[in-house]
């Protein structure tokens, strides 16, 4: 598949609690297509080809991020995590940060006093949100300096993705989790129209999963099975691979659906697709969530494999094409609409 859509989505910044740009943009992608569209309260998107869809694919378009939690006396701002990552991962990414007005002022993300030449013990200190700081590119050197910029505690403070597409295939970028698989719901939504509009499905873009409580808000009582596309896992321990398709037995909440997986596997296997079935034990997804909230709804998981999750990620188009492939195969093999 062409990897646009992800491009597109990726140069779009969407921390969790600030995503109205990029589903304004989803949903204008495909106002003109015959799908039912809506937002549930809290801003999610569904797109759907009825309004009572039995089967719904959700993936995320939130992301890391982070929100202005201090300002300092010497002018640099402190910053709390939205969602779970390594700061030593963002350690130098330059960011922006967006305050009420909208207004968006460039900076770095830096480690207390970096400067190797002055402090010896730099690579001793311990990379916690509490040690690292916002230096603004800004002639601030105080509080009120900076704001009379007009930043403020609660400003949303975005990382720059770096997104680099290697002529071996890979995908390089922060934030593959997840608008790799937001990027494949959006492709299929404008190439597959004849396809989709034959069964009773939807597409869910989830707005708050990196904090835990994107789904199960407003998914619609008809739904019956729900299929995530989400990451799958790269590392020691799991069986995770870039050119392939993850099939998530278990996360931290407990396993997945064993006849969802099973199907699963069986169309990957039945359509030559590379896949690989794991286990992931620090994870938590929109699945995840739902399973927790006691419905009686099957759930799902797959995802291309991500090399350094929450930090430094990649994939490779083989395995973004295998998600593609089964997500489709999944949707074909649904009942058609009566």
């Amino acid at each position: 598949m062409s990897l646009t859509s992800i491009k597109e989505l990726i140069a779009i910044p969407s921390p969790s609690g600030y995503t109205d740009e990029v589903i304004d943009f989803i949903e204008n992608k495909v106002k003109a297509l015959p799908y039912h569209c809506s937002r549930t309260y809290k801003g999610s998107l569904i797109i759907s080809t009825v309004k009572d869809p039995e089967a719904m694919v959700i993936g995320h378009i939130d992301t890391l991020g982070g929100m202005v939690s201090e300002i300092t006396d010497s002018g640099t701002l402190r910053v709390s995590q939205l969602g779970g990552y390594p700061p030593n991962s963002f350690e130098g990414e330059y960011v922006t940060v967006i305050t009420m007005k909208g207004n968006q002022i460039r900076g770095t993300f830096l480690v207390d006093n970096p400067a190797a030449h002055v402090n010896k013990d730099v690579k001793g200190t311990e990379r916690i949100m509490a040690n690292m700081h916002i230096r603004l590119d800004a002639m601030v050197h105080s509080k009120n300096d900076v704001k009379t910029l007009g930043i403020s505690v609660g400003d949303f403070v975005v990382y720059d993705p770096r997104l680099e597409i290697t002529d071996t295939g890979f995908l390089k970028s922060r934030f593959i989790d997840d608008k790799a698989c937001s990027g494949i719901m959006l492709d299929i939504l404008q190439k597959d129209v004849d396809a989709l509009m034959n069964k009773k499905v939807g597409f869910y873009f989830s707005n708050y999963e990196e904090v835990g409580n994107g789904c199960p808000a407003g998914l619609p009582d008809s739904v019956k099975d729900l299929l995530v596309a989400d990451m799958g896992v790269v590392g020691d321990g799991v069986t995770g691979d870039e050119t392939k398709v993850s099939i998530c037995a278990k996360d931290s909440a407990g396993p997945y659906d064993l006849q969802l997986r099973r199907k699963l596997e069986s169309l990957a296997s039945e359509n030559n697709i590379a896949y690989t079935v794991d286990v992931f034990p620090y994870y938590a997804s929109d699945g995840t969530a739902l399973l927790r909230s006691g419905k009686d709804i099957r759930v799902g998981l797959i995802g291309p494999g991500v090399s350094a999750s929450h930090g430094v990620e990649r994939t490779h188009k083989q395995g973004i094409e295998a998600t593609r492939a089964l997500i489709m195969s999944y949707i074909n093999s649904l009942p058609a609409k009566g």
